[in-house]
């Protein structure tokens, strides 16, 4: 039986954990993903890194309260915490997001996946 991963409360989620979070290129990428996708499992995203790198991104994804990871079997599934972080930093994530569309880089590595 897996344990159990932890998530910030909503109102626990600090803004500078988030830009921190969002920082690195990879991070955003796969965050773009999943906003315009919808759940993915962290596998779909071996193209973007290796997997113990990708391992690293994705906690510090959740830790910062952008994502959610639930374990369903051997997967992990990743979505994004939208709703939340709307409401805790209105327009911020839209901001994030419109900017991560215009990144060639970034653009590239969403659509090869």
């Amino acid at each position: 039986m897996s344990k159990a991963l932890s998530h910030p409360e909503a109102e626990a989620i600090d803004l500078s954990a988030v830009l921190d979070a969002l920082r690195d290129p990879i991070r955003r990428a796969i965050v773009l993903m999943v906003a315009e996708q919808g759940e993915k499992r962290c596998s779909s995203f071996l193209h973007c890194a290796t997997k113990t790198n990708l391992t690293y991104h994705v906690a510090r994804l959740r830790e910062a309260g952008v994502i959610r990871v639930r374990v369903e079997g051997p997967a992990r599934l990743i979505t994004l915490r939208q709703d939340e972080l709307d409401r805790r930093f209105p327009g911020l994530l839209p901001a994030i997001l419109a900017g991560a569309r215009q990144d060639p880089p970034l653009a590239r590595l969403v659509e090869s996946a």
